[in-house]
């Protein structure tokens, strides 16, 4: 029997409490893992093992994300709204931990597969600048980042497969307009550890500074504004919340850290998911005719465009994502879509869209600009964090225009 207990009983520090959860969905469990293996097997005859490790990871980063319900979409909201800096807390580990093992497979160059590691360093400029913007703004309507948005599709939200759609469209006519946007004005990539002649060391000293001075802030935010804490998720005791119960916010927050030094030791670059959807949507394109291969996207590197989307790193990561989650929903007992209320499906079409357009414009976007760029030590990874939550200030005002509501200070949890 697992142990039950009040929500009100809760520790006041935790993301997680003890009550009792919903019975194991095994149908779900199995499709998932049939599907699983069935897809391993697939990457791994039709391209390379390297491919199919990158799923495992992919399946891996889906059930972490999805047991923790780690979210970039939600902590920035609730900093915004109500000065609840749990989840920006746990952005500062995950990039922390991120820093230090980036720093050592980019200063010595280590690589499971002989692949020279690179981090994701982009210029700073105007489109960084106004696409990261977008992005904070679609996120917030969208009810979900890049990593949300897949992993709740994984989970059974209904809402977010019309968010995953208009992501694609919105990646495509990003690619399709990049060219506009590399014109306007940029600085060169910079670096905080090559640019700046500091080395990984003292670039890492420098970030590791940045990250403390942040969560310090946060601190004082948070004994200031005395906010409400976020709704703790149900575990359970003893072993069976591996599988079972959600795991503890900064518990993922390192997991996922370790996961994307491991594909970056694995396939050369860090993790990223944004990519793929603008080729799944060129590629469609592609079926009537129209020629995305002339695109100045397209022309960096057209290759993807006459492969398998299984020879697709970021591809088959996503789809190790969704279906990581889809087993963790199904093992919590979760797997439940649902209606979809009209203004939330609209809210859906316009965040889609200017996400996956404003991705495109801003060398990624939450995991290959944020958590990618800052852990590469790349100054535009900062910056995209500045301008998407600048954007989420902004979208506080447009979401009840759809009907979605803020968090409210005045609640107990948020």
């Amino acid at each position: 029997m697992e142990q039950t207990s009040k929500i009100n009983n809760w520790d006041q520090r935790s993301t997680t409490v003890v009550d009792t959860l919903a019975p194991v969905q095994k149908p779900f469990v199995w499709l998932g893992i049939i599907a699983s293996f069935i897809l391993f097997a697939s990457i791994v005859m039709t391209t390379t093992w390297t491919q199919g490790v990158l799923f495992i990871i992919g399946l891996a980063l889906g059930v972490t994300l999805l047991h923790a319900k780690f979210g970039f979409t939600s902590a920035f909201r609730r900093l915004a709204s109500v000065g609840n800096v749990q989840g920006l807390q746990a952005h500062m580990l995950m990039l922390a931990v991120a820093s230090v093992l980036f720093a050592i497979i980019l200063s010595t160059g280590f690589s499971f597969t002989g692949t020279t590691p690179q981090g994701y360093v982009s210029p700073v400029g105007v489109s960084v600048l106004v696409g990261s913007f977008l992005f904070g703004i679609g996120m917030q309507l969208g009810a979900g980042c890049a990593s949300g948005t897949l992993y709740a599709v994984g989970g059974g939200r209904s809402s977010m497969v019309i968010t995953l759609a208009a992501f694609i469209v919105g990646s495509v006519l990003g690619a399709y307009h990049l060219g506009f946007w590399q014109e306007t004005p940029s600085l060169p990539p910079i670096s905080l550890a090559e640019s700046t002649g500091l080395g990984y060391f003292w670039g890492l000293i420098l970030q590791l500074f940045m990250f403390a001075g942040i969560y310090a802030i946060t601190v004082k935010i948070a004994r200031k504004k005395n906010p409400p804490r976020m709704k703790p998720l149900k575990t359970t005791n003893g072993i069976k919340r591996i599988w079972r119960g959600a795991w503890p916010l900064l518990t993922a927050a390192v997991i996922l850290a370790v996961l994307n030094a491991i594909t970056l030791s694995v396939r050369g670059n860090p993790w990223g998911i944004t990519s793929a959807f603008a080729l799944w949507g060129s590629k469609f394109l592609q079926m009537f005719g129209v020629d995305v291969a002339s695109w100045q996207f397209w022309q960096q590197d057209p290759a993807p465009l006459n492969q398998s989307v299984l020879a697709d790193s970021t591809s088959v990561m996503n789809f190790g994502i969704i279906l990581g989650a889809f087993i963790a929903a199904a093992f919590q007992g979760n797997f439940k879509p649902g209606k979809i209320k009209p203004g939330v499906a609209a809210a859906s079409v316009v965040g889609g869209l200017m996400m996956g357009y404003g991705a495109r414009l801003a060398f990624g976007c939450n995991i290959g600009a944020y958590f990618g760029g800052i852990a590469s030590f790349s100054l535009h990874g900062w910056v995209w964090g500045i301008m998407a939550l600048a954007g989420t200030f902004l979208a506080l005002y447009i979401r009840p225009m759809f009907g979605l509501s803020n968090p409210n200070p005045k609640d107990s949890v948020c």
